[in-house]
């Protein structure tokens, strides 16, 4: 070589790398482009469990990266979870998105509208048989046929479209639909193989949420049939619950709520969480709900209830498989209050506090020691005795309702309670007071459960009781005769004298000869009448059948053939039989 260039390089050189054209630029441009976009969609969808939601992902993610126009098209049962018909045409299917959501877009689409049937087409075939299907304007006008269709379908300018499947699990939900309009190149065969990959990773999405979708509403519906009625109207409280399930893809957690009538016009009123989310979740709710309310029946002190379900959270977790033994434990709160004393007693196993709202509007969170969760044992629950005014509300709740990341638990029960002082008034329902109290304190896709239960108290008038001491003498069982016939012919219940008269005779002459003093007999007159006699001899009656030739052992089968039913309840260092008559025409 002879010379060189400026840059001490010989002339043909520079020449050389001046001049050589890059021919595969445009291929790599095209193929770089379809890799940041299939980045792009591995990246954006598949995030949400909604199904709509999940839909609108895949439309933005094509728009403008891939068409000026997108649009996703589901088989309606898609939107409630459900499996699509095996024949799906336009006419099953419904807008589920759209992007741009309104610009460009025919007058008549909109999101959410129907697909209108298109005619048969071999075209359309392939598409249904799982193949992404290509038109030019005059072939798609061709296939449609109909002008007025053409012009609802196709957006002004349009010169191309793409159509895909969405297939998923054997399942086709639905359809993507790309549009170019204006000077964008026309759609090809090569661009379809890029539309596959993204209707697939799509698809897959789509059918995650449209699975969460109906297991979601399989719990929801599980959990809302075992919950029990919204509300009850006893003679100690009327009572209102409400639930709200986790919205916005979080399963629900197994909250619930139960007010439970007990004997001697007492209601137990119980609030819960079980740990754990989903079906599992759900079915251990409903064990706990129906163990709850047998051992209410048995009339046990609220730390004995706790004490004994947390034995059977014990059991169900050892009973439970390694996966699922974080469905199995549970917080709860269980009250009784009895209108007659107008006292409650309250135990709590690792759960809220409930909040107390006074007839005067002032409202505090209950002080009461907690125990432990129901899935941990060994350690004892403490029951703590509080005053209520009739027209008291007593707000038990769960966490979901207080919960929030931007607060922790003491200033969710504050803000509680501002809010029960706020809206708990005389002249509004417990049931709307509720609901202001969901909408106000909760998130619009709350991430938890929340359950609350309303309760406003009232109180058996001082007229309607009656209280006799009971000495221990046997002689005092006539006494007790006497004194019942006087109090109810004060009561104007003649028609139940010689009945309640022969059941007082047996529970005390019971008390008298197996009871330990001090005893004492009460009555209470609502739209039963109760005869309870209590002492201070923890000793449990048996119900028996006696023999022809025994003296005795007849009392308690009497006291259940007289009255419309019967039981006992055990206290600290005492215990209480009582007996229930029905009123015919109550006071």
């Amino acid at each position: 070589m002879s010379g060189s260039g400026p840059s001490g390089r010989p002339p043909a050189f520079e020449y050389v790398a001046a001049a050589v054209p890059d021919v595969d630029s445009a291929d790599h441009v095209r193929a770089r482009r379809h890799l940041d976009l299939a980045r792009e969609v591995a990246e954006q969808v598949g995030g949400s469990l909604d199904v709509v939601r999940t839909a609108q992902d895949v439309a933005d993610v094509l728009v403008p990266a891939f068409g000026d126009l997108a649009a996703v098209d589901l088989a309606h049962s898609v939107f409630d979870g459900e499996e699509p018909s095996k024949q799906l045409g336009g006419g099953d299917m419904g807008n589920a998105a759209l992007a741009p959501a309104t610009s460009g877009w025919p007058a008549g689409i909109k999101r959410g509208d129907p697909v209108p049937p298109l005619p048969d087409h071999p075209l359309l075939r392939s598409f249904r048989h799982g193949k992404t299907v290509v038109f030019g304007l005059d072939d798609f006008i061709a296939m449609v046929s109909d002008p007025q269709l053409v012009e609802y379908l196709v957006p002004k300018d349009a010169h191309s479209v793409m159509v895909a499947p969405l297939h998923a699990r054997g399942l086709t939900l639905g359809a993507i639909t790309a549009w170019r309009c204006g000077r964008s190149d026309p759609f090809t065969e090569d661009e379809a193989d890029l539309m596959r990959q993204i209707a697939s990773r799509g698809a897959l999405a789509i059918d995650n949420a449209r699975r969460y979708t109906r297991e979601h509403r399989a719990a929801v519906a599980l959990q809302q049939h075992l919950l029990p009625p919204a509300t009850t109207d006893t003679p100690a409280a009327e009572t209102t619950g409400v639930y709200l399930p986790a919205g916005d893809g979080a399963e629900i957690r197994g909250d619930w709520y139960d007010a439970i009538a007990l004997p001697s016009l007492r209601v137990a009123l119980v609030a819960g969480d079980v740990i754990g989310h989903g079906i599992l979740a759900t079915a251990t709710m409903g064990r706990l709900r129906a163990a709850i309310q047998t051992l209410a029946d048995l009339e046990l002190e609220p730390d004995e209830v706790l004490a004994r379900i947390a034995d059977l959270v014990q059991r169900l977790t050892a009973e439970a498989s390694p996966d699922h033994h974080d469905v199995t434990g549970a917080t709860c709160l269980y009250a009784v209050y009895d209108p007659v004393t107008q006292r409650c007693a309250i135990a709590s196993a690792g759960h809220l506090p409930p909040v107390l709202v006074r007839p005067d509007g002032t409202a505090e969170v209950v002080g009461i020691s907690p125990g432990p969760p129901l899935a941990i044992g060994g350690m004892p629950y403490e029951t703590t005795i509080i005053d209520l005014e009739p027209g008291s509300v007593l707000a038990l709740c769960t966490n979901g309702l207080i919960e929030r990341s931007d607060r922790d638990i003491d200033q969710g029960l504050q803000r509680l309670t501002d809010a029960l002082a706020a809206s708990c008034r005389p002249d509004r329902t417990l049931d709307e007071t509720g609901r202001a109290l969901l909408a106000d304190l909760t998130d619009q896709a709350p991430r938890d459960d929340a359950a609350l239960l309303l309760a406003r108290t009232r109180a058996v008038p001082t007229k309607d009781t009656a209280h006799w001491q009971i000495p221990a003498d046997p002689a005092a069982v006539s006494e007790a005769r006497a004194w019942t016939t006087r109090q109810l012919t004060r009561w104007g219940l003649d028609d139940l004298l010689f009945t309640t008269e022969l059941i007082v005779s047996e529970l005390v002459t019971n008390a008298i000869r197996y009871g330990r003093p001090p005893a004492e007999l009460r009555l209470i007159r609502h739209d039963v009448l109760v005869c309870e006699v209590t002492d201070s001899s923890p000793t449990q009656p048996r119900l028996r059948r006696a023999a022809t030739t025994d003296e005795g052992g007849r009392g308690l089968f009497l006291v259940a053939q007289l009255g419309q039913r019967w039981g006992c309840r055990h206290g600290q260092n005492r215990k209480t039989i009582w007996s229930e008559q029905l009123i015919e025409c109550p006071l």
